[in-house]
């Protein structure tokens, strides 16, 4: 019997806890939206995958981020990244791929682990071959990779974990996860970051 009073108790006080704000307390889109936002410093390093494996070397990587609160428990996030790629094979008439990364996305907050932040959103990359001095575009066009000469840009999508890992007045120091896939063709590129940031509310 006890258990049973016990369990109902507790059932009543998950029920208690969880139920929705009245009217007096709930917030509109409007008194949430861009009432906090952030700005931050991010580095850390690229590492392809499938069949990017073979074709680049890893790459650091280093940019901006912006993260402004969009409604209860979610944040907007835009991210600006610039990383350059070396080449693998040594038949690749380029020194290296110079590489712009913009992310906008969405990310989401555990209520009850305050530290741990999931998000995902669209990907969209540019890139342009860093020729070697002396090469002509227009006699590597037709050859693999050659395109890369005239820029090319790609679109995907991306999904995060983030960590905070120090948590101060106006600053946060944490730890960034990503995982991007870009549809290239024939084949899709996909690519893991890791990445530390500094973060700065701005208000």
């Amino acid at each position: 019997m006890n258990k049973l009073i016990a369990l109902v108790a507790l059932c009543l006080a998950v029920l208690a806890f969880g139920q929705a704000p009245d009217s007096t307390t709930r917030l509109n889109v409007e008194d949430i939206a861009f009432s906090h936002a952030y700005v931050a410093i991010e580095g850390g390093e690229v590492y392809p995958f499938g069949d990017l494996v073979d074709a680049v070397d890893n790459a650091f990587y280093g940019g901006l981020d912006f993260r402004y609160s969009y409604w209860e428990n979610v944040d907007g996030v835009v991210m600006f990244h610039y990383s350059y790629f070396k080449p693998r094979p040594s038949t690749v008439p380029y020194d290296g791929v110079h590489q712009a990364m913009g992310k906008l996305g969405l990310d989401w907050h555990f209520p009850l682990i305050r530290p741990v932040v999931v998000g995902g959103g669209f990907a969209c990359n540019w890139t342009r071959a860093d020729l070697d001095d002396g090469v002509d575009k227009n006699q590597i066009y037709m050859l693999p990779g050659g395109t890369l000469t005239d820029n090319e840009t790609e679109f995907g999508w991306y999904a995060r974990l983030n960590l905070a890992l120090w948590n101060f007045e106006n600053y946060r120091i944490g730890f960034n996860v990503m995982w991007e896939e870009l549809w290239t063709l024939p084949k899709r590129s996909e690519m893991l970051y890791v990445g530390l940031y500094v973060e700065r509310k701005l208000w």
